[in-house]
Order: structure tokens, then sequence, then C-alpha cells
């Protein structure tokens, strides 16, 4: 059945308090997906950002983002007054993340302060949660009180987690615990209203997991059997890719790695609570990087680029077949980009995922691609680009000639249009069951939308959808689209 959607993540939602949240905006974006006859909503993860600000580098692979929770609901529910928000933030284009961290806690702590914790809903979400909830509030409510510093740099018998010093700071510490676990409360409330909304409006929401956690997280501190660490819970190597045309000193990503070993032994208990926990938060879950499950790339910890690493083999099939078994059949999507072994296509082929094909990848002049659209079956998810490719508009600008002759021949652009509509019908046109298109080029963005330059920190994911940019002339453009190839559902809602 064919269907389509649009990638716009949680922070780059217009909002009047600096990131997008799970408030007014969002329900206002589902009417507008609806209204143009889309069927998906994909977004990044959910996750609480540490330091660069990357969804894919989390406090949690469980927890919600504190930030994504709308203060007007908060304001409605009494445990907030207009007044008390500082807007300090100057530019509605772009997430300020500095301005949130110095302000946005103090104003949550407001609302914690006048919570019931009482309250039979938030004691249930506790204790539903526990498993990973009581861990990761310490760890926040810890990291805090040692000024942010990473669990690393704790004393050892907290690192290593002595029970007498876990018992002291859970003491020391209870008002800041019971605050993160009120913070998560909200977040996971709010969410679950918005895509309540999004579902009865026959829109599903695609979420985002990374392959990895991040080393400096609730996860690691609390199960560090399941990584890759020495004796003093130090990573002995982490993720990251090799060298190629695009990166000369590979990506050194800094994760680490799974002791898939004893994960087996444990029939990947901890990899089965977290696609569980992913199932009830969206309708289909993309799976980042799901080529490291078959061969991952191991870097020695301490290396300055990913240039000395090797592959090692994953869990392959063992951990999939686990999880259908546990789970039942899960909706997931393999983004397979990258190196395509032989390896990994029978890996795809055996899970029955639908993987993933970018257009941008499809055009060059000196040799077919595999990502040439004449190519394409049927379960695929096709989009023109991702959250961390140059928006369609900055590839056109910056295809080679003969690449850009090749490109326009192929999606047949004419007259004085915009090539990138071009490319966004020859990405609907394409016989792929799904398709997604980055809103960046729906809106004809540059260089100014671009969400994220992988292996670069400081200056990625602030994009942001300013409010009039969800125009009707957008919409009618998009629903054109969507009928024109057939991807309307709207006759099964």
């Amino acid at each position: 059945m064919r269907k389509s959607g649009i990638l716009l993540h949680i922070s780059s939602l217009p909002s009047n308090y600096g990131i997008g949240s799970f408030g007014k905006a969002a329900y206002e974006f589902v009417d507008f997906l609806y209204e143009s006859k889309q069927s998906f909503w994909q977004i990044l993860p959910l996750g609480p950002t540490s330091y660069g600000d990357s969804p894919y580098q989390t406090f949690s692979a469980f927890a919600n983002n504190p930030y994504f929770i709308d203060l007007d609901v908060l304001i409605k529910e009494g445990l907030l007054r207009k007044d008390e928000i500082k807007a300090t933030f100057i530019s509605p284009r772009y997430v300020e993340y500095k301005e949130l961290y110095d302000e946005r806690f103090t104003i949550l702590k407001k609302a914690f302060h006048r919570f019931d914790l009482k309250n039979p809903e938030y004691l249930k979400f506790v204790k539903d949660n526990q498993d990973w909830l009581v861990d990761y509030a310490l760890f926040m409510a810890i990291k805090v009180h040692h000024g942010g510093a990473s669990w690393l740099e704790w004393e050892e018998a907290l690192r290593l987690r002595n029970p007498e010093t876990m018992k002291k700071y859970q003491a020391m510490l209870k008002e800041d615990i019971d605050f993160n676990e009120f913070l998560q409360y909200k977040a996971y409330e709010q969410w679950f209203k918005l895509k309540t909304y999004a579902n009865d409006k026959g829109i599903m929401i695609i979420g985002d997991m990374p392959i990895y956690v991040s080393c400096d997280s609730s996860d690691v501190w609390a199960n560090p059997k399941y990584f890759d660490l020495d004796n003093e819970k130090l990573p002995i190597h982490v993720a990251g890719v090799p060298p190629d045309n695009f990166s000369k000193n590979g990506q050194l990503w800094g994760n680490p790695l799974y002791d898939w070993k004893t994960l087996e032994k444990e029939d990947f208990k901890w990899w089965v609570d977290r696609v569980a926990s992913s199932m009830q938060l969206f309708d289909w879950i993309r799976i980042d990087h799901f080529i490291g499950f078959q061969n991952f790339y191991s870097v020695p910890y301490g290396e300055k680029t990913a240039k000395n690493g090797e592959w090692k083999k994953g869990p392959g099939i063992k951990l999939f077949e686990v999880i259908k078994e546990k789970l039942g059949c899960v909706n997931i999507i393999a983004e397979d980009l990258g190196v395509i072994t032989p390896e990994v296509r029978k890996l795809l082929e055996m899970t029955g995922f639908p993987g993933m094909k970018l257009l941008q990848f499809a055009f060059d002049s000196r040799e077919e691609s595999d990502y040439i659209p004449h190519l394409y079956h049927k379960n695929l998810i096709a989009y023109t680009g991702t959250h961390d490719n140059e928006t369609t508009k900055t590839w056109f600008d910056n295809l080679p000639k003969k690449d850009l002759e090749y490109c326009l021949n192929y999606i047949n652009h004419q007259g004085d249009g915009s090539p990138v509509d071009s490319l966004i019908k020859a990405t609907h046109a394409c016989v792929a069951d799904t398709v997604i298109i980055p809103m960046q080029d729906y809106l004809h963005l540059g260089e100014e939308g671009r969400m994220n330059i992988p292996s670069t920190t400081g200056n990625n994911w602030k994009w942001r959808l300013l409010k009039e940019e969800l125009s009707k002339d957008l919409r009618n453009k998009i629903k054109s689209f969507t009928i024109l190839y057939g991807r309307d559902q709207s006759k099964d809602r």
C-alpha cells in the first residue's frame, strides 16, 4: 500500500519557548499532515540530549527529553503561571541550547514543587517504569550534583555503584530524584496524548532508535556488563565507521560497544526491553546503523580518529529471532545506508524489514548506483535525503555538472520550476511502498535548513520551522503530489 510522510523532529516545531514541544504546534502539525493526505510523521530520537545537543547521544535509551514538555499545558494544569516563564530567546528559526539549559529546569522545578507526588497516575508510572526510571533519575540527580561531570569522572565508589554509597546518594538527593521522575512522567504523559491524537487522525509515528547508547548515560552506568568495558568501567573499544570518500579519517562516534556474548547469554533481555519500550512510544521504529548488527566497526578507546579500527561480527539474525519470539512482529525500518555487504543484504532479507534508499545518493554519471529508483522494490522507505544530508536545494547547488545533467534528465525536470520539487516528485513516483520527505525540502530551504553535519559539534540540531511556513499553498502542494502518485490513504481512515 503506497503511503507518504514528512520528517520533522519535535525540536523543530514552532513555539514561544525556544524549542518545539508536545504542545499546540505539534497538534497543529498533525492537522497539517492529515489535511495534506500524509500517513506518517517521522521524528528523531526523543531522549534527553547531552553535550553537543545530538538526539543520537542521550543520557538514556528509555527516557524522554524534558525540553519537549509543553509549558502552556503546565499553565493550564495550574503548575505554572505565565509570568514565571522567561522567554529570552532571540531567534524563532534556531534552538538556543545554552539559554534552554540555563533557564528551562528552573521553570520546571517550579511546576514540580506544585505537583502532588501522591498522584495515583504518577505513582503508577513510576512503578511501571522502575526498571529504567530508578537508575535514570538517580543518575541525573548525581550528575547535577557533580556539576554535570560524566559518570566516568565520579568518585570510584559511586562510579562502581558501591551499595552503601548508592544508599547515601539516594537519601541525600531524594528531592532531585523525585524531580527527574516527575519530568519523565510529564514528558511521557504529554507524548502519549499527542500520539493518540495523531493515531486517531490516521497518522502513524515513525520513531528513531540509535543502535548505540552514549557512554555518559544511565544505561552504561547501571548495566556495565552489557558493554565492552574494563574492570574500571572504562571503554575498551568504541563505535565509529572507517574512512571513506566523505571522510578521510572516518567517523569516531565514541559510543561504547556491546558485549554481545553477555547479552546473548541473557536472551538479549536488555535489547528486548528497549524495543518493547519503543513499541509503546511509536508505531514504527527506525533503527539507526542497522548494518552494525551484522558487522560493527571497533576502534580502540583513546584513538583520535577512526582510522585504526577493525570490523567485527555482530549478533546477526539471532537478536531479531528473539525479539520476534518475545514481542511478535515489530514494525522496524532498517537504516541500511553505508557498507552493504552480501551478509547485510541477507540479514535484511531474513528479517523482512524495509531498508532505506536516498535519491541524493542515486546520481553518479560514472556508474549505475544502487540508489537509482528504477532498481527499487516495494519493501523500501524512499527519501530525498535525511537529517544527516544537505538539503536537496544545497545538494543541487553542489552537484558536479555531469551528475547534475544526469539527474535532471532522469527526473525529467523541465521549465523554470524548482528541481527540488522534481526530485520530490521522482521520489513519490518510485515503486517503494513508503516515501518520507524532510520538511526542509518541501520548503526549498538551502544551507540554513540543514539539521546536522556528521562528525561536527556546536552548530547542529538547531533548525526550526516557522509557524507561517505551514501555509495553505504548501499544504496543497504536498497534497497534490501525494494524490498524483497514489499515496493518498485518506479513503481508509
